[in-house]
């Protein structure tokens, strides 16, 4: 991992809860609607998404923005690497589009989560974290970044394009019972020269 300097720090156990509410709000509702169709009869749906996160933050996957009082903004991400993920029958028709797309972008670091509180928007964080990630990228030897974002989030889609990531390709969405804006993910990709 790269060094990071405050306010970003590699997240811990003790983020959990702020990182579901990240997650939440990165895929647009989307993590809790999967969190509701694992969840036990009695079970809070949110348990499941705190327990994901604790698990991801304990593996050091995730960097927040944190000025002192707790995470307030969030970003993880992944190398893809040269082989794609089957799109085998069993696989929801809601999550196809998302692993296709993400097959499009072999050998690429995917910045899968990218979020932060409401209050906190607009005030460069996301900017500061895409930075975090292509320093990451690089640290691990990709040339390029990749994401999926829904076409109908006109302010990430904003925020992307400036920081150069480009569209790449775009496959509908099929919400099934998850009730969502969503119609469209968009695969953007940006070069990252080493």
């Amino acid at each position: 991992m790269i060094d990071l300097d405050p306010p970003f720090r590699l997240a811990t156990t003790r983020d959990a809860a702020e990182l579901a509410e990240l997650v939440f709000f990165a895929g647009e509702g989307l993590p809790l609607h999967v969190w509701t169709g694992l969840a036990l009869p009695g079970q809070d749906p949110w348990d499941i998404g705190r327990a994901r996160q604790a698990e991801k933050a304990g593996a050091g996957e995730i960097v927040v923005a944190d000025f002192g009082e707790g995470a307030v903004a969030g970003l993880t991400g992944y190398v893809i690497g040269p082989e794609p993920e089957p799109v085998t029958d069993d696989i929801p028709a809601l999550f196809r589009p998302l692993i296709e797309l993400e097959n499009l972008a072999p050998d690429s670091w995917y910045v899968n989560v990218l979020a932060s509180y409401p209050e906190h928007r607009g005030k460069g964080l996301g900017k500061r974290l895409l930075g975090i990630a292509e320093r990451i990228a690089r640290s691990e030897g990709q040339n390029r970044m990749s994401l999926v974002v829904s076409a109908q989030n006109d302010g990430a889609m904003r925020l992307y394009a400036r920081e150069g990531y480009v569209e790449t390709a775009r496959l509908p969405c099929d919400p099934g019972d998850w009730v969502t804006d969503t119609r469209e993910w968009v695969l953007m990709i940006k070069p990252l020269p080493l």
